[in-house]
């Protein structure tokens, strides 16, 4: 009866997708079928990990992120766990040949948030890389499954698009992440005096990084593009309503998109999608 218990793992991480993330859950529904269960797996891996980090306050988060890390290679050691997230990502890591030192890099990253409160070069690099761009990495195994110069293809743009959608989630939480963390990730700004000029060059920096990423998106096999092209047009639609406003208001708000503008945006990637039309 493992078979069970392995799809009742793939199920626990579904519904931590479905709620914490309706837009990732609304990325994930316009795959192919085959590619649902491993993106839940990842992103339910590297949800738990970040919860560990943010949230478990009154908690010993560094012994939890320890013994996380530890139960994690585990898992992928024995293929098995009792912990029906570890489960699935096993299942995941083991069966697309997963880079463990993408694992080890994301897990450095959670380290570093139970420490650092302010991110300069080259940490700065190491933590979106680890935090971000290996996730997205994770994903592109997935993608290319098992075709490795495929894979080495599309990775710089892979890399640029998990990026760019952190820097967003940067300025999207720059109030949350200041006020209940004490973190600035932006090298060299100050939360207090978080200026214009800043504010631009962060979204310049942002633009050349979606420029980059949208031309991989355009080569990725059909099955996952129209998922992976609506994640970049949701995330290009939070970015811009965020260059309309002040520092000041990125500073006292989190910025959103409405459920039902999600819904619309899922509507327009479809048809775009079966047109085999994709734009910036």
């Amino acid at each position: 009866m493992e078979e069970l218990y392995t799809q009742t793992a793939f199920d626990c991480s579904k519904l931590i997708t479905k709620t914490y993330s309706t837009s990732f859950s609304l990325g994930i529904r316009t795959l192919h079928k085959r590619y649902h269960e491993p993106i839940y797996a990842i992103y339910g891996f590297v949800r738990y990990a970040d919860e560990i980090v943010d949230t478990f306050h009154d908690h010993d988060k560094k012994e939890l992120l320890h013994r996380f890390k530890a139960d994690t290679y585990r898992s992928i050691v024995e293929k098995i766990s009792l912990n029906p997230v570890l489960h699935s990502f096993q299942h995941v890591v083991n069966e697309y040949q997963i880079d463990h030192e993408l694992i080890e890099a994301f897990l450095v990253s959670m380290e570093m948030d139970l420490s650092k409160t302010d991110y300069a070069d080259p940490d700065y690099k190491k933590y979106i890389y680890g935090s971000a761009e290996v996730v997205g990495l994770m994903c592109l195994k997935v993608f290319c499954g098992g075709d490795e110069s495929e894979y080495q293809r599309l990775l710089p743009a892979a890399k640029h698009l998990g990026s760019a959608f952190q820097k967003v989630n940067f300025l999207r939480d720059i109030k949350s992440d200041y006020d209940e963390r004490g973190r600035v990730y932006f090298p060299g700004v100050d939360f207090n005096s978080f200026s214009e000029e800043e504010k631009k060059q962060i979204e310049e920096d942002i633009k050349d990084e979606f420029h980059k990423a949208v031309i991989g998106i355009k080569q990725l096999p059909k099955g996952v593009r129209g998922g992976v092209y609506l994640a970049y047009i949701y995330y290009t639609v939070l970015f811009k309503k965020i260059t309309r406003l002040s520092p000041e208001r990125v500073k006292s708000e989190r910025i959103r998109v409405p459920n039902i503008r999600k819904f619309m945006l899922l509507i327009k990637c479809y048809f775009l999608h079966k047109l085999n039309v994709i734009v910036e």
